[in-house]
């Protein structure tokens, strides 16, 4: 083991993040580039893009929770996280090269839909990042101790994999989507490969003397991610809707899915913690953070699909370049913002009234963001301003819910509940993609876009006010 491990320093809180800045990277690649790329240069419309982005969603709802349990488990290369990372990054920075070549591969495969190709190589891009992404989290967790040294751990994770992010949106900017690509490849390859064979991983993890079994019943699992049911279930109806091919002029389903959503979330955010054991109330609060997390992710997931119909639509005169720079600024600002803020201002804040009302604050804060980048969002630098205020909320996104979540259950299952929570981003993208993706191309004013988004933020504000802080 390091020296620096053993005290805990600040070189080693660093190191610990630079494997999920690595598939941060390759997040912030996808975000930037995959929309434009499908729309500039292979001629997809707004619905087959968000059919690409509905691949994703479906390799993270099998790749993070199957790999989560399994890290728990296995011991290779020794370590418990390191061989998920190191592959996952790998296959990451391999599929990375092949975007801006889809129909290059396309012909040398003898495949002749470019949409088919787009969808493999979206699918293996985002099970490998899935595939790390979880155990570059649960690292953290598991070589920190509870408390404020782990809310440190999150809070450098999301530094240096937010400044990280601020390049890939700066290259993005200056020199364009391609060189931004390639870049993203090589980097990703260098983090995810070198770093996890620098941190030790402890060969057992602790046990709390309530929580002696080996692993949740498919019942309980089910159990658990109640709140999420009405999404699973609009999930399977709409791509097996898509797939079919069958022509729905409607919207029955959607309404009783989203009556059906509310219903859930509001008896899992009724749900009393006292009068439970420690691991009952844990689970009790650990399906309030699913719920209000699912939310979040509808709103930010939307925005980062149908920002450029957004753009299309309200600056009609702008080329294709042009487009894929604005994006890349705002994305930028958003990045800085996100980078900085946790350290800076989140947790302190969090160390004075509690991490819960922060990240209530903060969620509060993004949706009135959204709702000013509909109503007067129609200039660029109107836009990048409000994407700084949109910073505020996705800065506490991806850096204080991992902190409230991992406190909240055992921390021997850490991967399989870090893989059950990542549900509640997953089943949200895959209902941006095959749900609000067939609405937004069916409405003219694209302003409808980040209304939703403001919707979606102000719901997930409301359930945080449920959740419970942890306390020692």
């Amino acid at each position: 083991m390091l020296e620096i491990q053993k005290q805990l320093s600040k070189r080693f809180y660093a190191l610990l993040s630079l494997p999920s800045t690595a598939m941060g990277f390759a997040l912030s690649v996808q975000i930037a580039a995959l929309s434009w790329i499908l729309t500039t240069q292979y001629g997809l419309d707004i619905h087959e893009v968000g059919l690409v982005w509905a691949a994703g969603p479906i390799a993270g709802i099998l790749g993070q929770v199957i790999i989560g349990i399994i890290s728990d488990k296995v011991w290779f290369w020794n370590g418990r996280r390191r061989p998920f990372i190191v592959v996952g990054g790998v296959l990451a920075g391999l599929m990375l090269l092949a975007l801006p070549n889809i129909d290059i591969v396309s012909t040398s495969m003898g495949i002749e839909s470019l949409l088919a190709m787009a969808i493999a190589i979206a699918l293996t891009l985002d099970l490998a990042i899935n595939v790390s992404f979880n155990p570059t989290r649960s690292i953290i967790a598991d070589v920190t101790p509870a408390g404020e040294k782990r809310t440190l751990g999150y809070t450098w994770m999301q530094t240096i994999s937010g400044t990280f992010g601020i390049l890939a949106y700066a290259i993005g900017a200056i020199w364009g989507n391609y060189v931004l690509i390639y870049f993203g490849a090589a980097l990703v390859l260098l983090l995810s490969v070198i770093p996890p064979f620098l941190i030790s991983e402890p060969r057992q993890l602790p046990v709390s003397s309530e929580d002696q079994t080996s692993a949740l019943s498919l019942i309980e699992v089910l159990i658990n991610i109640r709140p999420l049911w009405g999404f699973i279930i609009y999930d399977i109806y709409a791509l097996g809707r898509q797939l079919s091919g069958i022509e729905v002029t409607h919207y029955y389903a959607e309404y009783a899915c989203a009556a059906l959503t509310l219903l859930f979330v509001v008896q899992t955010m009724l749900a009393k913690e006292q009068h439970h054991s420690d691991s009952q109330a844990g689970l009790i609060g650990f399906r309030k953070v699913l719920a209000a997390h699912s939310f979040s992710w509808i709103g930010v997931q939307t925005m980062f699909v149908f920002m450029f119909a957004f753009l299309q639509d309200k600056m009609p005169a702008i080329g294709d370049k042009e487009l894929g720079q604005i994006i890349s600024i705002a994305f930028l600002i958003l990045s800085v913002v996100a980078a900085y803020l946790p350290a800076l201002l989140l947790e302190p804040m969090a160390k004075r009234i509690g991490r819960v009302k922060v990240h209530t604050i903060a969620i509060a804060t993004m949706a009135l963001g959204y709702f000013a980048i509909a109503m007067i969002g129609e200039n660029k630098y109107t836009l990048y301003l409000l994407m700084a205020i949109l910073g505020i909320g996705w800065s506490s996104i991806i850096s204080l819910v991992f902190a409230i979540m991992s406190e909240k259950i055992d921390q021997n299952k850490m991967g399989m509940y870090m893989g059950l929570f990542n549900l509640s981003v997953v089943l949200p993208q895959l209902l941006v993609s095959l749900g609000v993706g067939l609405f937004i191309s069916q409405t003219g004013d694209k302003s409808a876009i980040f209304y939703l988004c403001g919707i979606a933020l102000t719901l997930s504000a409301l359930c945080w006010t449920q959740v419970k802080e942890h306390r020692k």
